[in-house]
Order: C-alpha cells, then sequence, then structure tokens
C-alpha cells in the first residue's frame, strides 16, 4: 500500500505521462480522442488500468486489427515507465473504449461507464 502522501505525488507523475503520451497518439491514431485511467492504490499497480478511447466504434476496431493497437500498448509502457511504475505485463493493464459505446450504454455520462467498469486487482 503506497502512503497517501505518495499517492498524490504518484498520481501527478501518471497524469503528466498519459498526457504526453496521449497528445502523441491523437497525431498518429486515426479516431483516437482521449484517455483516463483508473487505480485503486491499495491494490496498486495491480488494479492500475488505462482506457483509450476513440470516437467510433468503426475507429476502434480498426485500431484493434491494426498496428495502432501496438503502438498505444508502446505509448503506455513508456508513460507509465516515465512515471516510475513497473509493470510485469503492460497488456493486462490496458483497455480500449469509445464515445459510441459510452452513448450508447450510459448515455454518454463517462462519469457513471468508468464507476460501473470494475477495478481490476
Amino acid at each position: 500500500m503506497i502512503a497517501k502522501r505518495e499517492r498524490g505525488k504518484l498520481e501527478r507523475q501518471i497524469i503528466a505521462s498519459l498526457t504526453e503520451a496521449c497528445e502523441q497518439a491523437k497525431a498518429e491514431v486515426p479516431g483516437f480522442v482521449w484517455l483516463t485511467h483508473c487505480v485503486d492504490y491499495q491494490h496498486f499497480p495491480e488494479s492500475l488500468v488505462v482506457i483509450w478511447v476513440f470516437d467510433t466504434d468503426a475507429h476502434l476496431a480498426s485500431a484493434l486489427k491494426g498496428d495502432a493497437k501496438q503502438r498505444l500498448h508502446d505509448f503506455t509502457a513508456s508513460a507509465l515507465a516515465e512515471a516510475g511504475v513497473a509493470l510485469d505485463s503492460i497488456a493486462q493493464h490496458i483497455d480500449f473504449d469509445s464515445e459510441q459505446a459510452c452513448q450508447r450504454a450510459h448515455g454518454g455520462d463517462w462519469q457513471r461507464r468508468l464507476r460501473a467498469r470494475s477495478v481490476r486487482h
């Protein structure tokens, strides 16, 4: 478990590194629009999940079939390493979603959609 003071510092580092990765991906990956992460610091780093969000289901499906998926894995690994987060298997800490899927299932309410996701431990 990470002390509360350390959590804040680590969270800021993760956000800064993922923001850089996000900007790179926007320039390189068609249909990618934003990312977020979910984490339960009582079960860190096992619970950390980075969610890459696409505008449409079609763009998401295309990215998952092509080289973009590996590129997003690389972006994630680099960002988390830069933040000082060491993970055994980056693929277990990455998820993908789309604005269309959120609109369909949760009326576009991302807060509700993210809360409904089960945090991994």
